[in-house]
């Protein structure tokens, strides 16, 4: 029962993901025969972060931006949330729906939902600012501020997700702890943050994780809207473009896929170190 699920994980996932790595060495163009491939050793991580290929360091601003703001703005807002709605107010079952609505629908689906919002000509928010006396915005077109309206969209899916990490974290905190803060005199603000909240440790670390992984893995959207291209490329835009665009240069995409590969490498591996700690400590 674990070893055919773990084979095909292998075979589906682990074997190209190796495949890539040794494909990042060398200079295959993906339609020459293999035994034409050559070593080329790091040429094209030198050639990706040399400064010859300026969207790479673009990408990596993107990603970085996705990061922050889904670190700064996306994940405390779904906290809050979360702590809300974990006071049973009224019609709770309701705002739980509408905040997680948008987990449920496909990020493909929420583009197209957002270029309704943003289109230039029959957007909805462009129709909202012609109506207050400004001028439209190309939301999408312009370079200065696609990514972040990109970046709304996406938070927009990211808080109802977090949203739901935490309201589940929260159902599991024991209630004696509250109850033992507020016979200290602790305000709600200091029972949260001395009390709760470190009891959610665990869920602190998955949701470290999880946006850690979603700003690295960023494609739908940007891919959606124009395919990754002015101002808006992300590192796995890239090696889309690379590997499948019109020039196919699989050794170079590699390299922009093993890169990211191995970012997303650090941020698993911290958080399996966490998991087989607290695994030891449960079993001592």
């Amino acid at each position: 029962m674990i070893g055919i699920p773990a084979l095909f994980v292998l075979l589906i996932v682990w074997l190209p993901a190796l495949g890539t790595v040794a494909f990042s060495f060398t200079n295959w163009n993906g339609i020459s025969p293999l035994d034409t491939i050559e070593f080329v050793g790091v040429q094209n991580f030198v050639d990706v972060a040399g400064g010859d290929y300026p969207p790479f360091w673009i990408a990596m601003r993107n990603n970085g931006l996705w990061l922050l703001v889904f670190f700064v703005i996306a994940t405390p807002l779904g906290m809050f949330m979360a702590v809300l709605l974990d006071r049973d107010l009224k019609g709770t079952a309701i705002y739980r729906s509408i905040f997680y609505m948008p987990v449920v629908l496909s990020l493909a689906l929420i583009g197209f939902i957002w270029q309704l919002i943003y289109s230039l000509d029959q957007g909805v928010l462009n129709a909202v600012i012609e109506s207050l006396g400004g001028q439209p915005v190309d939301w999408f077109g312009d370079k200065n501020v696609n990514i972040w309206a990109v970046l709304v969209a996406a938070s927009w899916r990211h808080v109802g997700y977090i949203m739901l990490l935490y309201l589940a974290g929260l159902k599991a905190v024991d209630p004696t702890l509250k109850e033992a803060a507020a016979v200290d005199g602790a305000s709600e603000f200091r029972t949260f943050f001395s009390v709760v909240f470190p009891a959610l440790a665990p869920i602190n670390i998955v949701v470290f994780v999880i946006t850690v992984i979603e700003s690295l893995r960023a494609f739908d959207l940007v891919y959606i809207i124009n395919k990754g291209r002015n101002g808006l490329e992300v590192l796995s835009t890239l090696v889309t473009a690379n590997l499948i665009g019109e020039a196919t240069l699989v050794g170079f995409g590699s390299a922009i896929a093993t890169i990211l590969l191995g970012l997303s490498l650090i941020f698993i591996i911290i958080y399996l170190i966490n998991i087989t700690r607290d695994e030891r400590r449960v079993g001592k």
